[in-house]
């Protein structure tokens, strides 16, 4: 009898999800003579039962659009927006997985997506997922689809604001997504040659950050790109940071709820006052070096429009190779990118960990070697 495969695209839509899509889908189809479904708009549409038909007349359109034609949304199996509630609908979500009659479901996606699908695969569902985001941050995999493209479109805008920060003399601060990663503001910072370039992984501070610039002044430019990841702090808050989250650690380990509710509530401060931190920084520098200083926040703008062909590559291969792996019987696993290929980690492997730029990675010694300041 064929199996019965599903798919689902959940979390933050990414180039590259819709080339998954259909290599999964002509894979199964063409070679294997299997059965496949698409949930709408994550595990919402999987608990609500709303399915589409993914054949071959769908599939042979959809490699170069962006954005993910099955829809997604960021809701939990075990929280799950009901009403003005918030319920465990696993056993639902269970439920439909076995009236559709599924052997596999498919489950594109980031770090969270890695964790709901682990979810559902320890309560006895066939589960495989698929690296993607565009922060690249997904643990045990060299690179999630989406990241390439979003690399390229980060580092197109920042091209562009070279000639005006020229023009005027000015610092511009540019914002790059990536969560609390810098795999993103590291590479298109690179790629365009910014002359500074702050990401999570090194805290900065303020005021190396200015005598850099000041230092490009006394050599006769009076200009400087400033590229810094959404998830940079200055070495204060990071600091601070540290001290919460470890704090928050010996409460859980105690056991001491109040406490541990006390320091959720100061990091929910903290993130609060985080909001529009590279406006501050923004006028941090200008006040520093007298230069007037711009900023601007590239957004969802990185994660639109058209995959690169790096990530229609990459999303078929990986999407294709997900029959293999059915075909081999392998649940519970993530298909990660190993080299030019592929391998299947445990998804107990993946969850709970986060794949951040390494302090000896060889894209932060070309940056420091070209002269790029990391602001320590």
């Amino acid at each position: 009898m064929n199996k019965h495969v599903g798919i689902l695209t959940a979390g933050g839509d990414s180039p590259g999800l819709n080339a998954a899509i259909r290599g999964i889908g002509k894979t199964a189809i063409l070679g294997n003579q299997m059965d496949i479904v698409g949930f709408r708009d994550g595990f919402r549409g999987l608990m609500e039962n709303r399915t589409m038909r993914l054949d071959m007349r769908v599939l042979s359109s959809i490699l170069t659009l962006g954005g993910t034609i099955l829809g997604t949304s960021r809701d939990k199996p075990h929280k799950m927006p009901v009403g003005d509630d918030t319920v465990d609908m696993t056993d639902v979500i269970c439920d439909n997985y076995y009236r559709n009659n599924l052997d596999m479901l498919i489950c594109l996606g980031g770090g969270g997506t890695q964790k709901n699908a682990y979810r559902l695969a320890q309560r006895g569902l066939n589960i495989l997922t698929l690296p993607k985001t565009i922060d690249n941050d997904v643990a045990m995999s060299d690179v999630t689809f989406g990241f390439h493209t979003a690399m390229e479109i980060a580092t197109e805008a920042i091209d562009r604001l070279h000639s005006t920060a020229h023009s005027h003399h000015r610092i511009i601060v540019v914002e790059v997504m990536g969560h609390n990663a810098g795999w993103l503001a590291l590479g298109a910072g690179i790629a365009s040659g910014a002359d500074v370039i702050l990401i999570p992984e090194i805290p900065y501070d303020p005021i190396e950050v200015a005598k850099a610039i000041r230092k490009r002044q006394q050599r006769g430019n009076n200009f400087s790109i400033v590229v810094v990841a959404e998830g940079a702090m200055s070495q204060v808050e990071a600091s601070r940071y540290h001290e919460l989250k470890e704090k928050k650690q010996q409460a859980k380990e105690q056991k001491d709820k109040e406490t541990k509710a006390e320091v959720n509530d100061e990091l929910n401060k903290f993130s609060r006052m985080r909001n529009g931190h590279t406006v501050r920084l923004s006028q941090e520098l200008e006040e520093m070096t007298g230069l007037e200083s711009r900023l601007t926040i590239l957004g969802h703008l990185q994660r639109g429009g058209t995959p690169s062909a790096a990530d229609r590559v990459l999303a078929t291969r990986l999407g294709s190779s997900c029959i293999h792996y059915i075909n081999e019987g392998v649940t519970g696993a993530m298909i990660a990118v190993r080299g030019e290929g592929t391998e299947a980690v445990p998804l107990e492997d993946v969850v709970g960990k986060r794949s951040v730029v390494p302090l000896d990675h060889t894209w932060l010694l070309s940056a420091r070697q070209v002269g790029t300041c990391l602001g320590d």
